[in-house]
């Protein structure tokens, strides 16, 4: 099991906020959020929205320190990656549908 964590730079609401993120599934992610005591409520998308005053007992509890860009890369590689405005689980291209090449005949057209 690994979570990552970045520093707290991210502003909001007053105060500075840190990502806690998994590399390997949301399940993982659920479940260290879970043991620390962070409440579900704080999950967008694809990460924790973490509190600076919580960072040290992220990594007290085993996330790994790594920067903001790598907790996009590490995210995008594991397919983890939820862009904002994205639809969750959409198809990165679209889907159409698929016609015989050969058309049956209409039934009264013998």
């Amino acid at each position: 099991m690994t979570i990552y964590v970045d520093p707290p730079t991210w502003p909001g609401h007053g105060r500075l906020w840190s990502h806690l993120v998994s590399d390997v599934s949301y399940e993982e992610l659920h479940a260290f959020a879970e043991a620390m005591g962070v409440p579900r409520r704080a999950f967008e998308r694809d990460h924790y929205d973490l509190p600076s005053h919580r960072y040290a007992d992220a990594v007290g509890a085993g996330a790994v320190q790594v920067s903001s860009r790598e907790v996009v890369r590490l995210l995008t590689l594991a397919g983890l990656r939820r862009r904002k405005g994205a639809v969750p689980h959409a198809r990165p291209y679209p889907t159409y549908p698929t016609y015989p090449t050969h058309p049956t005949p209409h039934p009264r057209s013998s």
